[in-house]
């Protein structure tokens, strides 16, 4: 089967499509036919470089594929699968190493996929999955309820987008922080107010946010404090050492304030939640650009710019005149 990974060895490795022997069923497991994936910045900032820096041997070593996001039709289950039966149309994703999504069929527990919404294309549901889960499960770290005020930095870009919606389909007033050219459709997704943060230093501003979720992890608590009201939290998607560090320094320097961090769990309740939203026309993905399976490593180096609106979606396999899931 063709699947994505890396070749060559280190920072100057490339992305390449290799044909690999297809994966095989356990015993909670299924396999899915891929139609769609994405990319998310966790790809290239530890599978990609893990990848890069374990040689072959000669063959010993199997190719590291890439992928986290996948949607699809299961076309094989274990035999202790219990969930899903062959010819369900799914989504989802394994917060492991990698799922190795961006494949022609791929092998995941039941328990970190759902069915696909019946409003999106297999192309929009493959962009869901990570982004969609870190930007539910951060709002609940934050213990986001109706009418909190949220502020969500980075709200055009993957996280960013999904917690937008999210946070106003649960009823909170909800400020985006974005560039100027992004304003518009940060708007149009529902937030309250919009902070373009090229003409305005709203870190230096007082304010009384319930939640402040930094869907970029470039901040902390002691950045965003005056943002904040007295019991605020503030929520990171981190994802470095460092980052971790800052967590604990600013919760033992800050009496209320609380800054917490999201490390997000794939299952299926989570996903049947996104794609509750889905349907009922509440979430969208924002898409930045569509690449073909053979474009993998211009997708990755899409993604590296920071530059992205949205998500950025694989297409595996074509699905002809089939669009949307029946």
């Amino acid at each position: 089967m063709k699947a994505a990974t890396t070749q060559g060895f280190g920072f100057n490795s490339v992305l390449v499509v290799e044909d690999v022997d297809p994966p095989k069923v356990g015993a909670k497991e299924v396999v899915v036919e891929v139609y769609g994936s994405s990319v998310n910045p966790k790809d290239w900032k530890l599978n990609q470089n893990l990848s890069a820096f374990t040689p072959r041997l000669g063959g010993l070593i199997k190719p590291f594929l890439m992928g986290d996001d996948l949607a699809g039709v299961v076309v094989e289950i274990g035999v202790q699968v219990t969930d899903f039966e062959v010819g369900d149309k799914v989504y989802g994703m394994n917060m492991g190493l990698r799922t190795a999504a961006c494949a022609e069929y791929a092998v995941i527990s039941q328990d970190h996929i759902a069915r696909m919404p019946k409003s999106l294309s297999y192309i929009e549901a493959g962009s869901v999955p990570l982004a969609g889960l870190t930007a539910l499960q951060g709002l609940r770290v934050g213990k986001i309820k109706p009418e909190s005020k949220v502020l969500i930095i980075g709200a055009s870009g993957g996280v960013g987008t999904f917690a937008v919606q999210i946070a106003k389909a649960l009823g909170a007033e909800v400020t985006g922080v974005c560039s100027d050219r992004n304003v518009a459709l940060v708007k149009g997704l529902g937030a309250d107010e919009v902070i373009d943060y090229t003409s305005r230093d709203y870190l230096a501003e007082e304010n009384d946010f319930d939640l402040v979720f930094d869907t970029t992890s470039y901040y902390s608590l002691s950045t965003c404090s005056s943002l904040l009201g007295e019991q605020g939290i503030y929520v990171t998607t981190v994802g470095y050492g460092k980052a971790y560090l800052k967590l604990f320094k600013d919760n033992f320097f800050s009496a209320k304030q609380k800054a917490k961090f999201i490390l997000v769990n794939s299952n299926t309740k989570d996903l049947d939640a996104l794609r509750e939203y889905s349907e009922n026309g509440q979430l969208k993905p924002v898409l930045d650009g569509e690449y073909a399976i053979e474009e993998i490593h211009q997708a990755y180096a899409r993604s590296k710019t920071g530059r992205a609106v949205g998500k950025i979606a694989v297409r595996v396999r074509e699905v002809g005149e089939e669009v949307l899931a029946s």
